[in-house]
C-alpha cells in the first residue's frame, strides 16, 4: 500500500495540529511535579473526559475488536461491554471520593487510607509492578498493534516502527507532561473518530462487500464455526453455552466487578483516577467520568464493528490475509490484522487521514501511560523511598527520565506477544479477583492493607498455578480459571481483614474526615469521631446513587444497541431501545443536576478545604446523629 503526496501532506498537517500546541506547555509542565503529573489541579471536566477517551481508544482498539468480531460475532464485545457497570460505578460513588482525597496519585491513597510497613510496602510496590511492568504490557499491546499496522501499510519491521513512534511519544511525554498529553488527547479524538468513521464507510462499500445491506444479507446467511450468528448483539444461549458463558454470562456477572484492568478499574484508578485527581473540583471529577463512559462505550463501536464484520467477507480465513499481503511477516498473522489490512479501500487523501488519525491514536494513549507509570515511578518510589528531600525540579527530570526508560522497556515487550486478544486475555487473567477488594476498600473500614497484599499475592500465585497446571496437560477453560481465581483471591483478602492487624485508629479517623465515605461500613468510624450530618448529599445518598448506577447503565446499553438496529436496518427494535433511552436519559440528568448541585454547594477543594465549614455543624449527637 503505497501513500501519495496527497497523502502525506495530509499526515503531516495532523502531526502538526495534534502535538503543535504541547510545545508550549514544556515550561508550566517543568514547574513542579504537581504540573506534570496532575496538571496543577486545574482541568474542567470536558478536557479530562476527552481525554479518558482519546487513551482508550488507541492504535490497538480498533485490531481488538475486529479480533472478537471475527472470532465470536458482534455479541463477543460484551467481555468489554460489561466494564458499562464498572464505569457509571465510578461516577456515582467513587470519583467525588477521589477527588476529595487530594492525591496526586492513586497510589498514595494507600498512605491515607492504610496506616504503618504495610501501606509503605504495598505503595512501593504497586509503584514498580504497575507503573514498570505492568504499564510495559499495556503499551508493549498497543504498540504490537502499531507493527502490525505498519507491516501492512508500509512493510515495516518491528523495530523501525517502534523507533517512530519512540522519538514522537518519548519526546513529548518527557517536554509537555499531562498538560501536552491532556492538549493532544483533545485534538486527537476529533481526528481518530474521523478517520474510523471513514474506513468503515470505504470497507463497507469495498466491492467486494456491496454496501450495509448487502453486509447485513450475507452475514445473516453464512453463519459462522458452529452456527455462529455474526451480527446478534446477545450471544446464542440455546445451540452455543459454553460461548454464552464465556462472553457474555461471566463478564456481566462476574468480571465488572471482579478484574483490575487499565480504564476499567474496579473503583476507578490508574490514569482514569489521575484524570479525576487533575481535575478542579468535585464536580468535574463526576462530569469527566461520567462523559468519558457515554462517548467510550456509544459513540466509538460501531465504527470499528462494521469493519470487522466486513473483513469476514473479504477475508473469511487467515490465509486469505497472507495471499492478499504475500511480504507480510507470518508471525504478525492473526484475526486483528484484519482491521489494517482493510486499509486497502480507502482512496487517495483518505489513506493520509487513516494513517494520521492512527498515529493520533498510537500517541494519546503511549503518552498516558507513559506520564502515569512515570508518576507512579517517580512521585510514589523514587521520592517516597530513595531521595525524598531534593527539589521539585529535580523530580521533574526524574520524570522526563522514567518516561524514556518505560518506553525502552515496553518495547522489549512488544517482540514477547502476538496477538491484541492473547494480551487483553493475559491482563484480565493476572487482576482477577483484586476487583472488588479495590470496591470495598472505599466502604468498610476493616479493609487494611494487609489485606492488598494478600490479594495481591494470591491472585498472582493462582494464575502461575493455573498456568502450570495448563502446561502439564490439565486445562481449564478461560471462565473457569477466572472464577476459581476469584473464589480463591476473596476467600484471602476477606480473612485477613479479620486477622490481620488493623488500620491505626488515628489514620482512619482523618481519612474520614478528609474523604467522608458514606455507607454503613464506616458506622464505627464514624461515631468515633463524633462527625455526623445533619444532611446527606445528594451524591452521598446510597439510594440515589444506585438509581443514577441503573439508569446510566440502562441509557449507555439502550443507546448503543439502538445505533446496531438502526445499522441492521431493524427499525422496530431500534425505534424501541430509543424509547428507553429517552427515559433511563431523563432520569440520569434529573439525578446527575442534583449531584453537581451537591457538589457545588460542597465546594471544589474536597478534604480539607471543606472540613473546616463542615465541622461545626456536623458535631452533632443524639436523635441528630447519622450512622
Amino acid at each position: 500500500m503505497q501513500l501519495q503526496l496527497l497523502d502525506w501532506i495530509i499526515v503531516v498537517i495532523i502531526l502538526v495540529i495534534c502535538f503543535a500546541p504541547a510545545v508550549f506547555l514544556g515550561r508550566r509542565a517543568g514547574k513542579n511535579t504537581s504540573e506534570f503529573f496532575v496538571s496543577g489541579r486545574a482541568v474542567p471536566w470536558w478536557l479530562a473526559g476527552l481525554s479518558m477517551v482519546a487513551t482508550t481508544f488507541s492504535s490497538d482498539t480498533p485490531n481488538l475488536v475486529t479480533d472478537i468480531v471475527r472470532r465470536n460475532g458482534v455479541a463477543g464485545n460484551w467481555v468489554w461491554w460489561a466494564f458499562v457497570l464498572t464505569g457509571v460505578s465510578t461516577v456515582f460513588f467513587y470519583a467525588r471520593l477521589w477527588r476529595r482525597s487530594g492525591v496526586m496519585t492513586d497510589l498514595e491513597f494507600y498512605e491515607i487510607r492504610y496506616s504503618g510497613t504495610p501501606a509503605k510496602a504495598v505503595r512501593g510496590f504497586r509503584a514498580v509492578y504497575l507503573g514498570l511492568l505492568f504499564n510495559c504490557m499495556i503499551m508493549a499491546t498497543v504498540n504490537l498493534a502499531a507493527c502490525k499496522i505498519a507491516a501492512v501499510l508500509f512493510g515495516l519491521e518491528r523495530w523501525q516502527t517502534l523507533l517512530a513512534v519512540g522519538v514522537l511519544n518519548v519526546v513529548f511525554a518527557a517536554h509537555s507532561g499531562l498538560w501536552g498529553v491532556l492538549v493532544i488527547d483533545m485534538i486527537q479524538f476529533f481526528v481518530k473518530m474521523t478517520a474510523v468513521t471513514a474506513a468503515a464507510y470505504f470497507a463497507v462499500t469495498a466491492p467486494q462487500v456491496g454496501g450495509l445491506h448487502a453486509l447485513i444479507d450475507k452475514l445473516s446467511t453464512t453463519p459462522g464455526p458452529g452456527g455462529l450468528n455474526y451480527l446478534s448483539i446477545l450471544p446464542d444461549f440455546s445451540n452455543n453455552w459454553d460461548l454464552a458463558v464465556a462472553i457474555f454470562i461471566m463478564p456481566i456477572a462476574v468480571q465488572w466487578w471482579a478484574v483490575w484492568y487499565p480504564g476499567a478499574e474496579p473503583g476507578g484508578g490508574s490514569y482514569i483516577a489521575q484524570r479525576m485527581l487533575a481535575s478542579r473540583s468535585e464536580r468535574d471529577s463526576l462530569g469527566a467520568v461520567l462523559f468519558f463512559n457515554v462517548a467510550h462505550y456509544v459513540l466509538r463501536p460501531w465504527p470499528w464493528i462494521l469493519v470487522g464484520l466486513a473483513s469476514i467477507i473479504v477475508y473469511p480465513e487467515l490465509s486469505d490475509i497472507q495471499r492478499a499481503f504475500p511480504n507480510l511477516d507470518p508471525r504478525l498473522i492473526g484475526h486483528d490484522i484484519a482491521y489494517p489490512a482493510m486499509l486497502k479501500f480507502l482512496p487517495v487523501g483518505f489513506i493520509g487521514l487513516m494513517v494520521g488519525g492512527l498515529v493520533a491514536a498510537n500517541s494519546s494513549t503511549i503518552l498516558t501511560h507513559l506520564n502515569w507509570g512515570a508518576s507512579y515511578l517517580v512521585h510514589d518510589f523514587y521520592r517516597r523511598f530513595l531521595k525524598t528531600d531534593a527539589d521539585e525540579r529535580h523530580y521533574v527530570r526524574a520524570g522526563r527520565l522514567a518516561t524514556i526508560l518505560l518506553f525502552i522497556c515496553s518495547s522489549g515487550v512488544v517482540y514477547l506477544l502476538d496477538t491484541a486478544k492473547d494480551a487483553f486475555d493475559i491482563i484480565l487473567q493476572v487482576g482477577a479477583g483484586t476487583g472488588l477488594l479495590y470496591l470495598v476498600r472505599w466502604f468498610w473500614w476493616r479493609v487494611n492493607a494487609w489485606c492488598e497484599i494478600v490479594a495481591m499475592i494470591s491472585s498472582f500465585l493462582m494464575s502461575v498455578l493455573l498456568l502450570v497446571l495448563a502446561r502439564n496437560g490439565v486445562a481449564f477453560s478461560t471462565h473457569v480459571a477466572l472464577v476459581a481465581t476469584i473464589i480463591v483471591t476473596t476467600i484471602c483478602w476477606v480473612a485477613t481483614a479479620y486477622l490481620a492487624p488493623q488500620t491505626d485508629r488515628a489514620v482512619l479517623h482523618a481519612f474520614y474526615r478528609k474523604v467522608r465515605p458514606f455507607g454503613p461500613g464506616w458506622a464505627v468510624i464514624r461515631r468515633e469521631t463524633g462527625l455526623v450530618r445533619d444532611a446527606v448529599a445528594a451524591g452521598d445518598n446510597i439510594p440515589m446513587a444506585l438509581l443514577g448506577w441503573v439508569a446510566g447503565c440502562t441509557a449507555i446499553w439502550s443507546s448503543l444497541f439502538a445505533v446496531g438496529n438502526y445499522l441492521y436496518g431493524r427499525w422496530g427494535y431500534a425505534i424501541g431501545l430509543t424509547a428507553v433511552f429517552a427515559v433511563s436519559g431523563l432520569v440520569l440528568i434529573r439525578i446527575v443536576s442534583r449531584l453537581w448541585t451537591g457538589a457545588e454547594g460542597e465546594g471544589i477543594e474536597g478534604g480539607e478545604g471543606i472540613e473546616g465549614a463542615r465541622e461545626g455543624a456536623s458535631r452533632v449527637h443524639g436523635s441528630r446523629t447519622l450512622h
